[in-house]
């Protein structure tokens, strides 16, 4: 298991120097560049472009030099930890990821929490009461939780917010909590706004993780040795969580470590209709206005998590399987 664990990192790096020229190449494909975006925004608000100026801003940003200098200069100053400028926002990407990573990983580890904690009991109810009242409720909730978009059940929940509960127009905290230092009056606060993102986020993942449990939930109770355990009077309960959820989580756990991105990305479209301060709508905006460094900095962290995660992923899968095997050795 060591071993096979030091070549899967070993693997991760050429895999990753790939990812990072693909990713810094894909956003420079778009005709122009950030300058070429700016001009035109003032060109189109009727004021005066000195080309003076933007030949001096083309040369201060690098842009004049070649892609693969720009690359080189930003792949060696983000391995020593420095991202570079946001044309943008003209501030450190650094920053700018900063001030947002706490509260989307805040956001996506609950959502993660809500969606596993009541996608996996969900899908084993479902499959050991076949055929049931529970099953047809739980199969409905399941269709309608894959067919909504979540940016509608946004829109739907936000206006329940608003005009039921008193809730404000999107966001995290109330108008008076914004600026706030943290307190337990804030933490509360936080707390009031945070369930509607969690809910809207997490519904499609709960649907999808819960048909996915039945079914393979339902394929291990049809197997001989789950006939044979209970012939020979093991009790029910014990008998599915000792023996058929088990091997049923095989495919839960094998991709549970690709959710790792979703803590940083988050959903751009909901986190937009909600006004949530994540890391999705400030990669969103990168991308639109060309902001090279923050899009590709923002999408190397997502290539670095998405390759740690599949590693998780498969220990996870190892540690619950005994059967799974690595270089034709049992782990």
């Amino acid at each position: 298991m060591r071993d096979y664990i030091i070549r899967r990192v070993l693997h991760a790096v050429p895999t990753l120097f790939a990812i990072s020229v693909f990713a810094f190449i894909v956003i420079q494909l778009p005709p122009g560049d950030f300058l070429t975006t700016y001009v035109a925004n003032l060109s189109a608000s009727g004021q005066v472009v000195d080309e003076a100026e933007v030949a001096a801003l083309r040369e201060q940003y690098g842009l004049n030099q070649p892609i693969y200098v720009q690359y080189y200069k930003w792949i060696t100053n983000f391995l020593r930890g420095d991202m570079g400028q946001s044309f943008y926002w003209n501030r450190p990407v650094n920053t700018l990821v900063g001030e947002r990573i706490l509260t989307t990983m805040l956001i996506s580890i609950l959502t993660l929490i809500v969606t596993y904690g009541l996608a996996i009991p969900m899908g084993i109810l479902s499959a050991t009461r076949q055929h049931t009242w529970i099953d047809y409720i739980l199969t409905v909730f399941g269709f309608i939780g894959l067919a909504t978009p979540n940016f509608l059940l946004a829109l739907i929940l936000l206006w329940i917010g608003i005009q039921h509960l008193g809730l404000g127009g999107g966001g995290l905290f109330s108008p008076e909590f914004l600026d706030a230092p943290w307190s337990l009056a804030r933490f509360w606060d936080f707390l009031k706004h945070v369930w509607l993102p969690v809910l809207i986020i997490g519904t499609s993942g709960i649907a999808e993780i819960m048909r996915v449990m039945r079914a393979t939930t339902l394929d291990e109770l049809g197997k001989p040795y789950v006939e044979t355990a209970r012939s020979k009077g093991l009790a029910e309960g014990k008998l599915v969580r000792k023996y058929p959820v088990r091997v049923a989580l095989n495919p839960i756990l094998s991709t549970i470590g690709w959710q790792l991105p979703v803590i940083i990305s988050g959903s751009v479209i909901v986190a937009s209709v909600l006004g949530l301060p994540t890391t999705g709508p400030l990669l969103w905006s990168a991308l639109t206005t060309q902001d090279m460094f923050l899009a590709a900095s923002i999408l190397m962290i997502l290539s670095v998590l998405t390759v740690v995660g599949t590693l998780l992923s498969d220990i996870l899968l190892a540690w619950i399987d005994p059967r799974i095997r690595y270089s034709g050795q049992e782990v």
